[in-house]
């Protein structure tokens, strides 16, 4: 990672043992019985057979090992070393490693477009202050001429609902990519107003 920019909010902003207190709530979560895969749903609905899809913030690689399953090609980065090991040995089969998405290039992704970017887990609000319009750039740019984009987070002060509109709308007039549809949850409930949570989808291109 490099040094002359500021570190991801996710370091910054998170108590000393935040990162092992993750993979270990999404463990027990798991062992409960919960629902953890309605992301790869969403994902893997949109997908053709087969796609190469980037996991981009993996966390520990439930979703990532969700895609593989169903048959994707699937790389899954994430800033941090503790998610990335834990995602290595809980779901195998994706192609892992620590990537800041400030950084991101097509080296990252075996070298060449993938067919879909899926950025859940409120990742956008944990990536480095004032890097945010960056890293959505650099989503676009790993995907292929016509595939999607899909980044889902919460309402936060981090990186409001506004400034994230505006940012797409500067990506829009510069023809990387264009908004497509948002819903408010990954089950496709209608986008308010009052949502506290955007999914929202881009077509990469210009409209």
């Amino acid at each position: 990672m490099s040094t002359d920019k500021p570190l991801p909010r996710w370091f910054t902003d998170t108590k000393d043992g935040h990162s092992q207190w993750y993979v270990d709530r999404f463990k027990a979560l798991a062992a409960e019985g919960a629902d953890l895969l309605g992301e790869a749903r969403f994902i893997d609905a949109m997908a053709a057979r087969g796609s190469r899809i980037l996991d981009a913030g993996c966390g520990a690689g439930r979703m990532a090992g969700a895609l593989h399953a169903a048959g994707h090609t699937v790389y899954g980065l994430d800033v941090d070393p503790v998610l990335i090991g834990a995602a290595a040995a809980d779901h195998p089969g994706p192609r892992y490693a620590v990537v800041d998405l400030s950084e991101l290039t097509l080296a990252d992704v075996g070298g060449e477009p993938v067919d879909l970017v899926v950025t859940a887990g409120n990742v956008m609000v944990f990536v480095a202050p004032g890097t945010e319009q960056q890293v959505l750039r650099n989503l676009c740019a790993v995907t292929r001429p016509g595939g999607r984009v899909v980044i889902g987070f919460r309402r936060d002060e981090a990186y409001p609902f506004e400034t994230y509109d505006a940012d797409l709308a500067e990506i829009a007039a510069d023809g990387v990519a264009h908004v497509e549809q948002r819903f408010a949850t990954w089950h496709l409930d209608a986008f308010t107003d009052a949502a506290d949570f955007a999914v929202t989808v881009l077509r990469v291109g210009p409209r």
